[in-house]
């Protein structure tokens, strides 16, 4: 992912910053405790294809 774009995506929730997971697969918002998936290079930003996050997800993510 092009880390200019990371910088100018928002989660559509919260309005916070995403950052990127360590198999950069997903886009995490922390704020709103959901991964948006990325497919083909594309970030998926539709809650609709975000999961919820672990409570151990969000316990690395401190």
């Amino acid at each position: 992912m092009d880390p200019l774009a990371l910088e100018m995506l928002v989660c559509p929730l919260t309005k916070t910053q995403l950052t990127l997971n360590s198999s950069k697969t997903e886009l995490i918002s922390a704020a709103a405790r959901i991964a948006f998936p990325i497919s083909k290079g594309v970030p998926l930003l539709c809650v609709t294809e975000a999961r919820s996050l672990s409570e151990e997800e969000i316990q690395k993510l401190k």
